[in-house]
């Protein structure tokens, strides 16, 4: 099996970087019209930067607001207002599902994209895939795309303006990038792309964990005082960069799969796919019997955080077997990523290790209250 690294062409970072979006899209050969796909809080604080990016650059744009979630007839309606601006370029900016519908509008029409997350709660601006979500808010596929993004541009002085529970989502789904990685590596299991990981991809997984332990709680010190700050560029390039690489070119497991079969249960649909993903990542570690040493300093962290630990957490208090059931299947579905696991998964084991997590979750943070 070759071993397969994707990135996006381009990835630039900092205080104020929507002042050169423009001129950053002239440097990669990318020309106007440009359709913006947006969502409110982009609009809100992006516009005039827009404006005055594009009009220097002699660039024109068009936006779409987006209507909240990523599905099939979401993407259809982006792609005919892409028409109708006769766009060259797509541009997604705002989180994680604003981005994954701007990667299908412009794969479905062939166009170049640039992502533009004005969140770090995710690490799906560097990708070339997107979830796809049913009306009702359950995942529903992914959808991976032949490239990934011509431009990924990245204004940590909009990041440093949004509520700390979106930066820790993206702590969440940071945190499953290390030990989904090393799963899929240790067991020769093809990565997002189809290709076995390099040492390169392993390497900045590792380098994303080490990154949060040491500048989470610093970058989110600073997020709470809208001052970017070294932590907090370090803490958002981990969350976007250097996890989007780690999970894209190394791979996806229990967790992530687990996350899927959370959206299943109805409670869970007011939280955030790096929370659920937390807890998903309890429950993986349970699954493959990790040593106490190991789940320890993941319970340490995320309640250093703020990330859920245990299923009330993200809505489901006190479920009954049936719905744990329900989302067993789902996470165990043919195809899912737990099946990267290095041992046969059931929906019984699912069961277990949710259960198990919880238990963890909750036991931890009684021993902390005793502390």
């Amino acid at each position: 099996m070759l071993k397969v690294f994707c990135a996006p062409a381009r990835y630039t970072q900092g205080p104020h970087a929507t002042d050169q979006l423009g001129s950053e899209m002239r440097n990669l050969g990318l020309d106007g019209p440009a359709l913006i796909i947006a969502g409110g809080s982009a609009m809100r604080l992006l516009a005039e930067t827009w404006t005055k990016s594009f009009a220097e650059a002699g660039m024109r744009h068009e936006v779409f607001r987006f209507a909240g979630e990523c599905t099939a007839a979401e993407i259809r309606r982006g792609c005919q207002a892409a028409r109708e601006a006769a766009a060259r370029v797509v541009i997604g900016a705002g989180g994680g599902k604003v981005l994954d519908t701007a990667r299908a509008v412009a794969a479905d029409l062939s166009l170049p994209v640039v992502n533009c997350p004005t969140i770090a709660s995710s690490d799906a601006p560097c990708s070339a895939l997107s979830v796809i979500y049913t009306d009702a808010g359950a995942v529903e596929t992914y959808r991976i795309y032949r490239r990934n993004p011509d431009l990924v541009l990245v204004d940590t002085t909009v990041i440093a303006q949004s509520p700390v529970r979106l930066l820790v989502a993206g702590i969440g789904d940071a945190l499953a990038t290390w030990f989904e990685a090393k799963v899929c590596v240790e067991g020769g299991v093809k990565n997002m792309r189809g290709g076995a990981s390099t040492r390169s991809a392993l390497a900045l997984a590792e380098l994303c964990y080490e990154t949060l332990l040491a500048d989470g709680t610093a970058a989110i010190d600073a997020l709470r005082r809208q001052e970017p700050n070294d932590a907090l560029e370090r803490l958002v390039e981990a969350n976007t960069l250097l996890s989007g690489l780690g999970f894209e070119s190394s791979g996806l497991a229990a967790a992530h799969a687990i996350h899927n079969g959370l959206t299943m249960a109805p409670g869970t649909h007011s939280y955030m796919h790096g929370e659920k993903v937390a807890f998903g990542l309890l429950a993986q570690l349970m699954l493959e019997s990790q040593p106490g040493s190991v789940i320890e300093e993941v319970l340490g962290f995320a309640n250093s955080v703020g990330l859920p630990t245990t299923l009330a957490d993200i809505g489901v208090a006190s479920p009954s077997r049936e719905l744990l059931e329900t989302i067993a299947q789902r996470a165990t579905a043919a195809g899912e990523t737990i099946h990267n696991e290095p041992m046969a998964v059931t929906p019984q084991l699912v069961v277990e290790a949710m259960r198990a997590a919880d238990a963890a979750g909750a036991a931890f943070r009684r021993s902390m209250r005793w502390q």
